[in-house]
């Protein structure tokens, strides 16, 4: 076989063991049309270019693709290629600092070597999308890493948090990290408050000094880190918090309010199987509150708080003033 052709099985049998975690030598053999020898040879070839290939022996053994020490060249079919290349356009617009410049390098590279007509495809979502989500605060890579470290190591981690009295009342905290959530503008670190025996959410971007520490914790039992983050940042930074029945499936709310704006549960169906949920969400001022809610267009029923249900009789009676003919 000629040198072309040895280097096309080659691609071929890289592409097959990073489609799946195991192979057995006969199973790579007939896919490639070779001897098992072959395929050995292959396998040989593969590593001296630096990619991991692990082989066990005995029942149920075979060829595994593992991590090595550096990164080799990757493998992509065409859907996997046109996914990267407009994640790594999105991500060149993200919230990580320092992530926007290595996303375009990678980027550049990918388009270097990318087919034309792949290339054409991905360069027409991109000229057909544009985003309207506003500039996210930055978050440093390394601190990412290192709440990511210890979240995977169940390690407590120590740093300076701004309390509620302004920059000069810093405090030191020392949690238990189980998990980031970001929503799309910032990101959110849940955590238990060793101090405090509770559970907290904490802004990435307020954070100072942050240490990941070597004593190892015993993970518990926590509530779900999406809802708590959401309940969090949608009800906790505020002066009122609003609960509102609103006569429409919760699918249909959840399209119109942001997770970072509001919470909407599922409720039962009422009479003649009318679909209602409940909208949470949380403000400064109960005018805005009745307003957003109000220009929704969906039947609603207040709940709390009772002061809300005041302030939409007299934004009614102001609305109604302005359309008065007499």
């Amino acid at each position: 076989m000629t040198a072309e052709g040895t280097t096309e099985r080659v691609l071929r049998l890289l592409a097959m063991l990073q489609r799946r975690p195991s192979w057995t030598a006969t199973e790579l053999a007939a896919e490639l049309g070779v001897t098992e020898r072959s395929v050995r040879r292959d396998v040989q070839r593969l590593r001296a270019l630096g990619y991991p290939v692990h082989a066990t022996a005995g029942v149920g053994g075979g060829y595994q693709l593992g991590a090595g020490t550096r990164l080799p060249p990757l493998l992509f079919d065409d859907d996997e290629a046109i996914a990267t290349a407009v994640s790594l356009r999105l991500a060149s617009r993200g919230t990580v600092a320092g992530a926007g410049e290595a996303a375009l390098q990678a980027l550049t590279k990918l388009d270097q070597v990318m087919p034309p007509r792949l290339r054409a495809e991905i360069r027409a979502v991109h000229d057909a999308t544009d985003t309207l989500i506003g500039p996210g605060i930055e978050i440093g890579a390394d601190l990412l890493v290192t709440l990511a470290r210890a979240c995977r190591d169940a390690v407590r981690v120590r740093f300076r948090y701004p309390s509620r009295r302004g920059p000069d009342g810093d405090t030191e905290r020392t949690v238990e990290p189980v998990r980031m959530v970001t929503t799309g503008r910032r990101w959110y670190l849940m955590a238990w408050d060793v101090d405090r025996a509770d559970w907290r959410t904490f802004r990435l971007d307020r954070m100072q000094d942050v240490t990941a520490g070597t004593w190892r914790f015993r993970p518990r039992a926590h509530p779900d880190p999406v809802e708590y983050v959401q309940r969090s940042v949608t009800e906790a930074p505020y002066r009122h918090t609003a609960r509102v029945r609103l006569r429409a499936p919760a699918e249909t709310v959840r399209r119109l309010v942001p997770a970072a704006v509001g919470r909407v549960d599922d409720e039962a169906a009422g009479e003649a199987g009318e679909q209602w949920c409940l909208l949470t969400v949380g403000g400064d001022e109960l005018d805005w509150i009745a307003l957003h809610i109000a220009r929704m267009g969906f039947d609603a029923d207040i709940l709390d708080p009772p002061e809300l249900r005041d302030t939409a009789a007299r934004l009614a009676r102001r609305l109604a003033a302005m359309v008065d003919d007499g």
